[in-house]
C-alpha cells in the first residue's frame, strides 16, 4: 500500500471575512486535515473545516503568551511527514509580514511539498475599506508597506519624503511613528487614518492629522490596525458613496444606512486651516460626508511691535477685548513670549466675543468680564456695563481686513482704543484636491462659512482654480450656501448672490442647527 504523501499549504485569510477568502484558500480549508492557524485569522473561518480536522492555534500577539516560531516550524514538518494535508492560515497575504520565510526553510529542510496561496493583504484592503485610495493621479504616486513592529531600525528620512505611508504593526508604536515623521521635516498637518479590524463587524477608523490623531485615540487599544499617512486620506469623505455603520450589520446581511439628519449629504467646510476638526466632527456624527476646504491661513503679524508695546504697558488699559480665538492665542502667546503671565492682566478687565472665545480664555484661568449674548462684535457697545468715556481699551486684532464699526462705535463713546496687529490671516495658495473633485464634479450639497474672509477667499480660489470659466455660478447652482450670521450672510449675497441658511445663534453649534433644520425641511 503506498504511503499518503503529506503537503503544507501556506494560506491567505485576507483581511477578515469569508467575502474575502480567494476560491482556493476555501476548497483548501474544506479539505484540511490539519489546520494552523494565526491569532488575527478570523473565527468563523474555522466553520468551513471538516468536522474531524484538527485546529491549532498558534497564533502571536502582542504582550500574550504564543506558541515559539520553532515550534510552529515542526509542527508543519511533524504533520506533513504523517501524509497529512496541512493548512498554515495567515492573516492578509502569507508572504506580506507573514514569518513565512523560517517556516519554508524548515519544509524545504525536511523536503516536504507546499504550496504559498495568496490572499488578500489589508495592507491593500483595509484602505480600500475605509474608503481610501492609495494612489492618486496627483496626491500620491507611490506609496510604502512597513511594519513598525521595531521602529529604530526604519529610515524615517527616507519614508518622509514618501507620498503615501501603509503602516502594519504600528498601533503600540503611534506616537514615535508621529514624532519620527514631523522630526524629519513631515507637517503635523499631514492626514492619517487608523483602521482598526478592517473588513470585520468591529471595522472603526479614526482620521485626524498627525498633531491630533493621539488625542482622538486616547486610551484605545489599536491593534490589530493599519495606519495610513499621506494626502489620499483627504479623499476618504469624497469617494464613500454613503457612510454605514460596520458594527451595526453582519457582511452576509444588507446594509442599513445610518439614520442620522445629515446621511447622504456632503458638506463643504470653509475655515481656517487647523481650525475645522470640531466643527467638521460635530458634522460627521449627525452623518454628513465632510470635505475640508481650508480658506483661511492664521500666521504671526509681520511686526510684533505693536502687541510688544501694548503688553509692556498692561497697566495702562482699562479693558483689554477680545473677539476670537485666534485673538487670544496670539495674545497669550505674545504674553507669556515676553516672560509675563496672567497676573500681568491683574488691574485690567477683559471683554470677549463670542462663546468659543471666552471658552478660549477661561482655558488660561481667566473668567471674561463681558460676553455680549449674541455674540457679535457690534452689540459690544450696547451691553457694556460702564460709561467708555476716558476708558483706555486694548484691542489685539487681525493685521488687515477686519472690520472697523466696533472701533468706531467705542471711538464714539469716548474709548481711547490702541489696535494692535495680533496675528494676520490670508488666502491659501490652493484647494485640497478632494475639494476640488467635489465641486467639478457636483457632488457638493452644502458649503458652510463662518466669516465675511472665508467667503471672499473662496470666490478668490474657485476664480483661480476654475480660471478657464470665470463665471463660478454653475458651480454652486445646486449648493445650499449656510453662513453663521448676518455679516457673513451680506457677503454671500454681495458675492456669491444669496445665502440659503443662516444661524439663529451666531456660532458653530448655530451653524450646525441651521444646516440640520434646513435638510429636514427639504
Amino acid at each position: 500500500m503506498t504511503e499518503q504523501k503529506g503537503k503544507v499549504y501556506l494560506v491567505g485569510a485576507g483581511p477578515g471575512d469569508v467575502a474575502y477568502l480567494t476560491v482556493k484558500a476555501y476548497n483548501l480549508l474544506a479539505m484540511a486535515e490539519v489546520l494552523v492557524y494565526d491569532a488575527l485569522v478570523n473565527q468563523q473561518l474555522l466553520q468551513y473545516v471538516r468536522p474531524d480536522c484538527l485546529c491549532l492555534d498558534v497564533g502571536k500577539r502582542g504582550g500574550q503568551p504564543s506558541t515559539p516560531q520553532g515550534e510552529i516550524n515542526q509542527l508543519l514538518v511533524d504533520y506533513c511527514l504523517q501524509g497529512k494535508q496541512v493548512v498554515r492560515l495567515k492573516s492578509g497575504d502569507p508572504l506580506i509580514f507573514g514569518r513565512c520565510t523560517p517556516e519554508i526553510t524548515a519544509l524545504q529542510a525536511q523536503y516536504c511539498e507546499f504550496e504559498v496561496i495568496p490572499g488578500i493583504s489589508s495592507a491593500l484592503a483595509a484602505p480600500l475599506m475605509a474608503g481610501i485610495p492609495l494612489t492618486d493621479a496627483v496626491l500620491s504616486r507611490c506609496f510604502a508597506v512597513l511594519t513598525a513592529h521595531e521602529p529604530d531600525v526604519l529610515d524615517w528620512e527616507a519614508l518622509s519624503r514618501l507620498d503615501t505611508l501603509v503602516i502594519l504593526m504600528g498601533g503600540t508604536h503611534l506616537a514615535e511613528i508621529i514624532h519620527q515623521l514631523i522630526r524629519q521635516g513631515r507637517s503635523p498637518y499631514t492626514p492619517i487614518a487608523i483602521i482598526r479590524w478592517a473588513g470585520t463587524p468591529d471595522q472603526q477608523v479614526w482620521v485626524g492629522e498627525l498633531k491630533n490623531i493621539l488625542t482622538q485615540t486616547q486610551g484605545v487599544y489599536l491593534s490589530p490596525v493599519v495606519i495610513v499617512i499621506g494626502e489620499v486620506v483627504k479623499l476618504r469623505n469624497y469617494l464613500q458613496p454613503q457612510r454605514i455603520s460596520l458594527k451595526d450589520q453582519a457582511f452576509d446581511s444588507p446594509p442599513m444606512l445610518n439614520n442620522s439628519p445629515l446621511t447622504g449629504k456632503t458638506i463643504l467646510v470653509t475655515r481656517s486651516a487647523g481650525q475645522s476638526s470640531q466643527f467638521s466632527d460635530g458634522l460627521s456624527a449627525l452623518g454628513a460626508t465632510v470635505i475640508s476646504m481650508p480658506t483661511l491661513e492664521i500666521v504671526p503679524p509681520s511686526s510684533w511691535s505693536g502687541l510688544d508695546r501694548a503688553i509692556a504697558n498692561l497697566t495702562d488699559f482699562h479693558w483689554l477685548i477680545l473677539t476670537s480665538t485666534n485673538g487670544v492665542d496670539y495674545f497669550f502667546t505674545r504674553l507669556f513670549a515676553q516672560g509675563q503671565d496672567v497676573r500681568a492682566l491683574s488691574s485690567i478687565k477683559i471683554a470677549v466675543v463670542g462663546e468659543k472665545t471666552a471658552q478660549s480664555l477661561q482655558q488660561r484661568g481667566l473668567k471674561p468680564d463681558l460676553i455680549p449674548p449674541n455674540f457679535v462684535a457690534d452689540a459690544l457697545v450696547a451691553h457694556f456695563p460702564e460709561s467708555l468715556q476716558g476708558q483706555k481699551v486694548l484691542f489685539p486684532r487681525v493685521e488687515s481686513g477686519g472690520r472697523d464699526v466696533l472701533v468706531a462705535e467705542l471711538t464714539a463713546q469716548g474709548a481711547v482704543v490702541v489696535e494692535v496687529a495680533a496675528y494676520q490671516s490670508r488666502c491659501p495658495t490652493s484647494i485640497p484636491e478632494s475639494a476640488k473633485l467635489a465641486l467639478q464634479n457636483r457632488t457638493v450639497d452644502i458649503i458652510t462659512f463662518a466669516s465675511s474672509k472665508t467667503v471672499k477667499f473662496f470666490c478668490q480660489l474657485l476664480q483661480e482654480v476654475f480660471a478657464d470659466n470665470r463665471d463660478i455660478s454653475h458651480i454652486l447652482a445646486d449648493v445650499c450656501i449656510a453662513s453663521i450670521g448676518p455679516e457673513t450672510s451680506k457677503t454671500c449675497q454681495s458675492l456669491l448672490g444669496r445665502v440659503d441658511v443662516e444661524a439663529e445663534e451666531y456660532t458653530l453649534d448655530g451653524l450646525t442647527q441651521a444646516v440640520v433644520k434646513w435638510v429636514k425641511s427639504r
